[in-house]
């Protein structure tokens, strides 16, 4: 393996680590560390000519970048009403 293949062999498991640890943030952060890794796979994408690694990773940048910016009614990362179901008190 030359450097330049090492190079994006690592980009690519790099990407793939800061994918899994977006599961492990808090809910303030998930969506920056979310596009940091779908900008990681896209240059991974971009430089192995995998296309839909990179239509893939563009639109979950999208997503993520368009719910960040949007925010949440019932709070950032609130999954009130959408895992649980509604408050069964009526609260």
């Amino acid at each position: 393996m030359n450097g330049a293949s090492a190079v994006i062999e690592s980009l690519g498991w790099a990407a793939t680590v800061v994918f899994v640890a977006s599961y492990f943030t808090r809910a303030a952060v998930l969506k920056r560390v979310q596009m940091v890794g779908a900008l990681m796979w896209v240059a991974y994408g971009l430089l192995t000519h995998a296309w839909p690694v990179v239509a893939a990773n563009v639109l979950v940048f999208g997503a993520a970048a368009w719910t960040a910016k949007r925010g949440s009614p019932e709070g950032e990362g609130s999954a009130q009403g959408l895992v649980e179901g509604p408050d069964p008190e009526g609260a």
